[in-house]
């Protein structure tokens, strides 16, 4: 882009805190500072187009958080908590069959009765209609692009990115200049992997003495089944086939209201095979005969995918910096076992609200709010994620069978005596750094879609609403391509064409040369590839504000 001095100066807003991102956690501790002094000037950033826009998971909903930000919200009308658990199933699939897993062999922190299945997208937008009346403002379509500092080094605010830019970097005929958001402390709950996250913990060397974060990528559907193959408040997990013993990942089904199935895979991207393909995987899932009858004369009606943190306890980064922390996936609260993270991420946004409200009525500002991580692990989301801390690296060094086994007593144990015999067990390599080069592998021949249960990834696309101008820079950036081909290509024969869930990459043949082609309209904004890219060399960053996928309520 031209040099900074070629645009106008952007405009500037002062509020006493900005947050980044109107997912559970950034709604969340925007309620709870205008709970504790309705007197704060409160902002929320997000780059969907709307609230919930960009909102994908499964999603199965344990509301501690939401009772204790909201009360008396079951005596509403209204609300998006409208589907009951009413069954909990465990599957272990194989190629020829499945068995059922005794729910008593599940300790009690896997039980979902007590919970709701909700789409994640509505609960988002029914939290910003509560967060606005308080009188926050809530500003969709603008994405934070740059972190803003004072003097000191200390985050004073953020910048939203200049809309119109060309490809080529330079302003267009309907150029906009960004604007700048200044607060006494800015919150980050962008979610899994955020751009301004992974700088904020490069700056301020947040991961040091923490293992490294891990995780999965989630593929999802959602379907209208016949009314005979609908069951309202069942919630069925499996584990096993397709995916091989030594890789981690799972399955879900979550029969919602109105003939609504929410189907949805996860790999963990510690995989080491590069020719191993998610979503081609995802589509196998649906064809086992124990999971095909639910969708016979079913209709798709939806599709998105998105990274997952699976890190957990060990993994979580120091939460305060010097003018503001790390909330909600930012920082990786999601317990792996359970598949469940917006409780926690709601809990972090109010813990955050609380320690920082103190703060402004001391009247500190920009300063490191450090309450906020020395209370972490002493919380409710310290004491959910702790005991199920093993089950993730048991998994990755042991595999499936032995791995999910040894998880289990080990959840047993903490349950039963409050600690672990393994203490805290490591992760080791990121997940760009388990993969192995494709001499070690062979490809995996993968079945053509029928079109009926399974499809191809374009067609899919199409169903996430995901729309990009295409004369703007690149989002995605490869910071040496040269390297890319050498490397993605030469040695691991490129796994980013598979690992995208969109089908955003390409090595396609132009004249007698391999050429990397990026479909960055395609991006649905998971985060795979800045994670499982074998060199890291594949930057994510936001596009114009409001542009990605559009899911109504996934």
């Amino acid at each position: 882009m031209s040099e900074e001095m070629e645009f106008p100066e952007r405009e500037s807003m002062e509020f006493d805190v900005v947050i980044v991102g109107a997912g559970p956690a950034g709604l969340s501790a925007a309620i709870r500072l205008k709970q504790v002094n309705p007197e704060l000037s409160v902002v929320v950033l997000e780059k969907g187009a709307e609230v919930g826009a960009h909102v994908l998971s499964g999603a199965v909903v344990d509301p501690i958080g939401i009772d204790r930000l909201l009360p008396d919200w079951r005596k509403e009308e209204g609300h998006p908590f409208t589907t009951p658990v009413t069954d909990d199933q465990f599957l272990f699939l194989g190629p020829a069959g499945s068995v059922r897993l005794p729910n008593a062999l599940m300790p009690p922190l896997m039980n979902n009765h007590g919970n709701y299945i909700v789409s994640l997208g509505l609960v988002c937008r029914w939290l910003a209609e509560k967060a606005e009346r308080l009188g926050v403002e809530i500003y969709p379509g603008f994405a934070a692009t740059e972190l803003l500092y004072d003097e000191d080094g200390a985050v004073r605010g953020v910048a939203t990115g200049d809309m119109g830019v060309g490809r080529n970097g330079e302003p267009g005929p309907n150029f906009t200049r960004g604007m700048e958001l200044h607060g006494k402390y800015v919150l980050i709950g962008e979610g899994v992997r955020g751009s301004l996250a992974k700088q904020l913990i490069a700056k301020f060397n947040l991961q040091k003495d923490r293992e490294p974060q891990k995780y999965g990528i989630g593929l999802k559907e959602l379907w209208e089944v016949r009314p005979e193959n609908h069951k309202p408040g069942l919630v069925q997990h499996s584990f096993g086939w397709p995916l091989g013993m030594s890789t981690g990942g799972g399955s879900f089904l979550y029969h919602l209201h109105d003939n609504l199935v929410a189907v949805g895979f996860v790999v963990h991207l510690n995989y080491k095979n590069p020719y191993l393909y998610p979503f081609e995987e995802f589509q196998r899932f649906k064809t086992h005969e124990a999971i095909r009858g639910t969708f016979e004369g079913a209709k798709r009606i939806s599709y998105g995918a998105r990274a997952i943190t699976e890190g957990g306890y060990q993994s979580v980064p120091k939460l305060s910096f010097p003018g503001g922390a790390l909330i909600g996936c930012s920082a990786g609260f999601v317990n792996v076992p359970r598949i469940k993270g917006s409780h926690n991420a709601v809990l972090s946004g109010m813990m955050a609200a609380e320690r920082i409200a103190e703060a402004l009525a001391a009247g500190r500002a920009s300063d490191e709010v450090v309450e906020i991580e020395n209370d972490w692990r002493d919380s409710d989301i310290g004491k959910d994620l702790k005991r199920v801390r093993n089950v993730k690296p048991l998994w990755s060094k042991l595999g499936t069978g032995l791995g999910i086994a040894l998880g289990g007593i080990d959840m047993w144990t903490n349950q039963l005596f409050g600690f672990s015999f393994l203490g805290t067990l490591k992760h080791g390599k990121t997940d760009a750094e388990a993969l192995e080069p494709a001499a070690k592998h062979k490809p995996i021949a993968y079945p053509r879609p029928d079109g009926v249960l399974t499809f191809d990834r374009l067609s899919s696309v199409f169903l996430s609403n995901t729309n990009h101008e295409e004369d703007q820079p690149v989002h995605l950036q490869v910071n040496d391509m040269e390297l890319q081909k050498r490397s993605e290509l030469g040695v691991y024969a490129g796994p980013s064409t598979r690992y995208c869930p969109a089908g955003v990459y390409e090595w396609v043949e132009k004249d007698g040369e391999e050429v990397y082609v990026i479909n960055a309209q395609n991006c649905v904004h998971c985060k795979t590839c800045d994670i499982k890219d074998p060199n890291q060399n594949i930057n994510w960053v936001p596009p114009q504000g409001g542009e990605g996928p559009v899911y109504p309520s996934m």
